[in-house]
């Protein structure tokens, strides 16, 4: 079993910055891809970011892509999502996975285990 706890959300101003963390246990997560997701109230989970295992490979969406910046310390056991120049529309709760290969993936089924998600909330 691994257990995912995100921390770092919270409520910002457009323009504001953010980091999320997102602490891993139960297994080393060093072999896997990692994720981040977001879901809006009404609207379907979407893929934010995701980075590969050994290389570090980072891939975005492309409405986050030069603002958003995906790392992880596998010492820590621990990904992170730096965000910068925050929209209201990034508004949502935020979700960091596990992949279930070292391959990243876009596709929420590419991932087996899920945190609880961390709200951030950016005002106009």
């Amino acid at each position: 079993q691994v257990q995912l706890v995100e921390s770092g959300g919270g409520l910002v101003q457009a323009g504001g910055s953010l980091r999320l963390s997102c602490a891993a246990s139960g297994r080393t997560l060093s072999g896997y891809a990692m994720g981040w997701f977001r879901q809006a109230p009404g609207k379907e989970r979407e893929f934010v970011a995701s980075i590969t295992s050994s290389v570090r490979r980072t891939y975005y969406a492309d409405s986050v892509k030069g603002r958003f910046t995906i790392s992880r310390d596998n010492a820590k056991n621990t990904v992170y999502l730096q965000m910068n120049s925050l929209k209201p529309e990034d508004t949502a709760v935020y979700y960091c996975a596990k992949g279930a290969s070292s391959y990243s993936s876009a596709n929420p089924r590419g991932y087996d285990y899920w945190g609880q998600g961390t709200q951030v909330t950016v005002s106009s």
